[in-house]
């Protein structure tokens, strides 16, 4: 039979986006609750979390995803004053430059913390009230190109990135048998206020030159993305990580050369 245009819609299921006070992670707020979803941002900054709830009608509270316990109590309050979570956007996260030589034990649990640990939290414990509940859902962890190739001066970051690509593939096996999807969203460059607010003069010349499709990502892209992978229209896909990135990584390594246009590999 046809598919039914109305399986795109997410109407009245509970979503939490995790860092969702400002750039993907508030756009993909925004994008599930637009096709209906009642949304809770979780975002440690009180102010962005403010804002960002009321610009999409959701709730926001106050969260620090790094710690368990706050984990714990903001499901709780999202549990008791929206319902049963059946859509979990793992979006926080963060970097700083780290090279190989230089990282010190600090540098690599901070960044391990703010991109994998979240992750096994927020899942383990969204799923488990999922499990309780005796309801499936969808599970979406926002990752990274650089999870899949090396990133010069930043192997900390990546490497935790590339957790969460193995992650998404073990995690969805084991949560299949309760009806739990589990995917991931691998960007390239996305324009975000964050990009802008690092390029006052305008975004560098070139800055999609690498991207097969000539020009960085954005926002209103990665969620649309991550609104059908929450959706009914992606039922049978799980453990997969999505490339929402013009075709960067599928290129692998070559681009259209600047100037000439020719198919290049490497330097040009």
């Amino acid at each position: 039979m046809a598919i039914d245009p109305s399986g795109i819609l997410l109407t009245d299921r509970v979503a939490v986006v995790t860092g969702g006070g400002a750039g993907i992670g508030l756009g993909i707020a925004a994008g599930l609750a637009a096709f209906g979803a009642r949304v809770a941002i979780w975002e440690r900054d009180a102010d962005r979390c403010a804002v960002a709830a009321e610009s999409v009608g959701g709730l926001g509270i106050v969260t620090d995803v790094r710690d368990s316990a706050a984990v714990t109590a903001a499901l709780d309050r999202t549990v008791a004053e929206l319902g049963t979570v059946t859509i979990l956007v793992n979006n926080a996260g963060g970097t700083f430059s780290s090279p190989l030589l230089e990282t010190s034990e600090n540098a690599w649990d901070a960044l391990y913390k703010a991109n994998l640990r979240h992750v096994l939290l927020c899942t383990q414990r969204v799923a488990q009230q999922m499990v309780a509940a005796g309801v499936g859902g969808s599970v979406i962890t926002v990752t990274s190109i650089e999870g899949v190739r090396a990133a010069p001066g930043y192997a900390a970051y990546a490497a935790a990135k590339a957790g969460v690509v193995n992650y998404t593939q073990t995690a969805a096996f084991e949560l299949a048998p309760h009806g739990i999807r589990v995917n991931a969203l691998a960007p390239d460059v996305v324009v975000t206020e964050g990009l802008v607010a690092l390029s006052p003069g305008g975004l560098p010349a070139g800055i999609g030159d690498a991207i097969p499709m000539g020009r960085p990502g954005t926002v209103d892209e990665i969620a649309g993305a991550a609104v059908f992978l929450a959706s009914d229209l992606a039922g049978y896909i799980t453990g997969e990580t999505l490339h929402v990135d013009g075709g960067t990584h599928a290129a692998g390594g070559w681009y259209r050369h600047p100037r000439t246009g020719a198919a290049t590999l490497g330097p040009g």
